[in-house]
């Protein structure tokens, strides 16, 4: 396998403090990567530069062979790097169909002009838009919630919508973050199946930001631990869970097995 994305050296600062300290690593194309750690450790950060919305004060970003570490933020999507949220960020009062619909947009060719008077170009756009979302919807199981409104859907719905809205961009990198969080176990045992397939039907390689060590544990390939913004551990999920300075950084005083 050849390295999809790599980070090096990448640092950034808030003020007096060190968010991201001099971490690196790489992806490697069709594998799931999982970053742990306590809160604070820097995870949300690191996906806070991969999607351009902070700009690392060192360090540089690689993707695809691309240095991206000062591409803007809205050339991302259309580079083939899509990200979900912790909290779930879509458009209550639209459809489960008008919502997967947006993230189609980064793949737009036709002009302002011809999609206000809807032209040919534009009627090709929307065809194979829809065509993308219905085959989202499919994949994911959605048909009974395609014309449902997000604001009357379960929060578990919600986030497999946001998870199909990303799968819209049509992404060679998916960055997930925590897609566990505020799930039950048995729809935290869903989403852990979607990621695997996602990689191996689909292709898609996969960083994800998780606190569920199950999760972490069926569907990672690799795993980087951090602490304070430092990488403690890199290596399988045995490996890393077993490392002493994880456990330290997690329960505290002295390591033990």
């Amino acid at each position: 396998m050849t390295a999809l994305f790599r980070a090096e050296d990448l640092a950034l600062s808030f003020g007096g403090i060190r968010a991201v300290d001099q971490v690196s690593f790489d992806v490697q194309d069709g594998e799931v990567f999982a970053i742990i750690g306590p809160n604070g450790a820097g995870k949300t950060t690191i996906f806070n530069m991969i999607s351009r919305l902070y700009n690392p004060t060192g360090g540089r970003m690689v993707f695809r062979d691309r240095d991206i570490t000062a591409t803007p933020p809205h050339r991302i999507a259309s580079l083939g790097i899509a990200r979900t949220f912790q909290n779930i960020e879509l458009f209550g009062n639209a459809t489960v169909l008008q919502n997967l619909l947006i993230g189609c947009h980064c793949h737009v060719r036709a002009s302002i002009w011809s999609q206000l008077v809807f032209a040919p170009s534009a009627q090709r756009d929307e065809l194979a838009h829809r065509e993308k979302a219905e085959d989202v919807i499919a994949f994911l199981g959605l048909q009974r919630y395609r014309d449902s409104l997000i604001s009357g859907l379960p929060y578990g719905v919600r986030k497999v919508v946001e998870l199909g809205r990303a799968l819209c961009t049509e992404p060679k990198l998916l960055l997930l973050d925590e897609p566990s969080s505020g799930l039950n176990t048995e729809e935290t045992e869903v989403m852990g199946f979607w990621i695997e397939d996602i990689k191996t039907d689909l292709g898609v390689t996969v960083i994800m930001v998780e606190h569920d060590m199950n999760l972490v544990r069926q569907v990672s390939d690799r795993v980087m631990a951090l602490n304070y913004g430092r990488v403690l551990a890199l290596g399988t999920s045995a490996e890393v869970q077993s490392h002493p300075e994880v456990i330290r950084a997690y329960i505290g005083g002295e390591a033990s097995a």
